[in-house]
Formats: C-alpha cells, sequence, structure tokens
C-alpha cells in the first residue's frame, strides 16, 4: 500500500508513494469528505499548488530566510521571467485565503459566510527530525490535504470555529478513529491564529495521539494583509471579514490512523464503511501472500 524506496530514488527522503489500495484509499477519502463537505454548504474546489509570495505573507506564512519551511519556484520561462516569487504552497489555505484578496463584500447578509473546501498537494521543506516519531507516513516533505476555508462576518467567528471543530469531530467518528480535541494555549498558536482547536487521533506506532486536523479563527489577521472587507447596509457596519480554516482529511495521517486502528488479527484492515462503496462492496484490506 505504500512505497518509500522507490520515492527515495526519484526525490530524496520524507517522501512516500500510495500504491495499490493504499492510492485507491487516498481518492476514496478525498472524493468522500469533499461529498460531505458540499452537503455542508460548501464550495468545493482543486487548488493550484503554486502561488505568489506576497499571498503566504499575506496568510502570516514567512517564505523568505533561513528559517523558512517553503520551497521556492525558479522559473526563467517568458511568463514568468518578472515574477520569481512564486512558492509550492504548504497547504490549499493559501489559495482559499488568496482567492478572495481584494474583496469588498456590499451585501455581506447575503455573501456570507462564504464557505470553500480545497483539495490540493501541500510542500513542506522541514519534515522533522530523524527518529520513530517522524519515521514513515506521518511527516513528510509532501502530500495531500482537503482544506476548510470560512470568510464571515466577525461577530459570526466565534460560531463558525465550533462548526469546523464539529465537521471534523464528525470525519473522524465516521472513519471509526479514537480522537480527543485540544484547545490550544496561547503561546502554541501560530501568528495568524487567535483561537486554535488541534484534533488528535490514537496511534498505536507512536504509543499515543498524534495531531490530523487543526482549526483555527484568524479574526482579522488574514483579511487585513489581503485586503477582505465588508460593509453592511442595514446596520452601517463596516470592517474586515474574519477567516477560519480547518482541516479536513490530511491524507497520509488519517491513512496511517485507519491501517493501525483498523487492522485485524490475520492482518487484514476494515475499511471504513463510509468509504467501502468506493471499493466495490470489499470491506476489508488483505495482506498480499
Amino acid at each position: 500500500m505504500v512505497d518509500f524506496s522507490s520515492p527515495v530514488k526519484t526525490s530524496g527522503p520524507k517522501f512516500a508513494a500510495l500504491c495499490n489500495d493504499g492510492a485507491l484509499l487516498e481518492l476514496a477519502l478525498t472524493q468522500w469528505v469533499l461529498g460531505l463537505l458540499a452537503g455542508e454548504g460548501f464550495r468545493t474546489m482543486l487548488t493550484p499548488d503554486i502561488a505568489h509570495t506576497a499571498v503566504l505573507e499575506g496568510c502570516g506564512f514567512s517564505p523568505r530566510g533561513d528559517s523558512s519551511h517553503v520551497y521556492r519556484v525558479a522559473n526563467n520561462s517568458d511568463e514568468h521571467h518578472r515574477s520569481q516569487d512564486l512558492c509550492l504552497v504548504g497547504t490549499s489555505e493559501i489559495i482559499l485565503a488568496g482567492s478572495q484578496a481584494g474583496t469588498y463584500y456590499k451585501n455581506p447578509k447575503a455573501e456570507l459566510p462564504l464557505r470553500l473546501a480545497g483539495f490540493g498537494h501541500c510542500f513542506r521543506a522541514e519534515a522533522g527530525s530523524a527518529g520513530a516519531a517522524t519515521r514513515g507516513l506521518y511527516r513528510l516533505h509532501q502530500f495531500s490535504k482537503v482544506e476548510m476555508f470560512t470568510f464571515c462576518e466577525p461577530e459570526d467567528s466565534p460560531a463558525e470555529l465550533d462548526r469546523l471543530r464539529s465537521i471534523q469531530e464528525r470525519i473522524c467518528d465516521e472513519l471509526g478513529l479514537h480522537w480527543r480535541t485540544i484547545d490550544m494555549f496561547p503561546h502554541e498558536l501560530g501568528n495568524p491564529a487567535a483561537r486554535k482547536f488541534d484534533v488528535q487521533v490514537f496511534m498505536p506506532s507512536r504509543g499515543g495521539f498524534g495531531e490530523v486536523a487543526s482549526i483555527s479563527n484568524c479574526t482579522d489577521f488574514q483579511a487585513r494583509r489581503l485586503d477582505i472587507r465588508y460593509a453592511d447596509p442595514s446596520s452601517g457596519a463596516r470592517g474586515f471579514v474574519h477567516t477560519l480554516n480547518g482541516t479536513a482529511i490530511a491524507v497520509p495521517r488519517i491513512v496511517l490512523a485507519i491501517l493501525e486502528t483498523h487492522q485485524q488479527v490475520d492482518g487484514s484492515v476494515l475499511i471504513p464503511t463510509c468509504l467501502q462503496h468506493f471499493f466495490h462492496g470489499r470491506t476489508r484490506f488483505t495482506p498480499p501472500q
């Protein structure tokens, strides 16, 4: 299901290739969760994997400096010769947030909240130090993820944060995973987030819980930098919208959790009920003979 050796030859360490049932499991997880989010009122998107550094900076990421975890893109083509400021994104949050840059919502009661769900590939130059805690699928330089993102009026963002958290917990429930939610301490928050929850799933190989999702309320941090405003003609309220983001599926970690949680004594792995129709009625993965 997972090939670690071939990607080392082609791309280096901390890369992995899902194959056979592993590849089908990624596609099943992605299609299932995008359908679930569409039913929750999200506009689903397949997002680009490259963004301008200005968009990364507007979202609170640091694309420059020795401590940056961002892959820079060098391109000498005519189209980009004047614009050498491109980066591979570490999350589709960047693309979803930037998609509304410069937007002015003149009728927020009708236009907001705007909920987006994006599937994209994530690239992170720093993938952890060597050791059992970062070995395997848990921490990679490249992986796939479905991200939730909301633009809303300021008074609605606390309730929207709870809504995103509830959706993520429902995803873990439907996949049959053992999870817990942590309300993160302020000193553990990144620059954009005013409040953040981490959802963790029990992973036997780690001897405890591992993070599979984070849900953040960034209030107006990103909207000020990306110039996303609103004005309510009925109340006279105006200002910057609030933005929120949350992981729906970080594919490698969810694949890891499914394989470890649902493995049986004969080595087979039960397929979560919500995914079985993507496997034409199969109910389990069986080890190769």
